[in-house]
């Protein structure tokens, strides 16, 4: 299913409702598969979450990598999104 806001992407609805509530700038956690990231919401832009200043964790919470200053986060790939 394709919707207007990303054309020719294919995404589920409801991963894009999640975000209407967060301010740019909100520190967020989005989940994927293989852990979660944290950094701060960059806004939504050709079917990717933007988050800046983030760090990537494991599901067991510990840190994989250093800070990133900006991250592209495939929107089909979002498991969860939290404050």
């Amino acid at each position: 299913m394709s919707f207007g806001v990303f054309p020719g992407v294919t995404c589920r609805p409801f991963i894009l409702g999640l975000f209407d509530t967060f301010p740019i700038g909100a520190q967020l956690r989005i989940g994927m598969d293989s852990g979660f990231w944290i950094g701060n919401f960059g806004g939504l832009q050709d079917g990717v979450a933007l988050l800046t200043n983030a760090q990537l964790f494991s599901n067991v919470g510990t840190p994989i990598d250093g800070l990133r200053p900006v991250v592209r986060i495939p929107i089909r790939n979002i498991t969860f999104v939290s404050q």
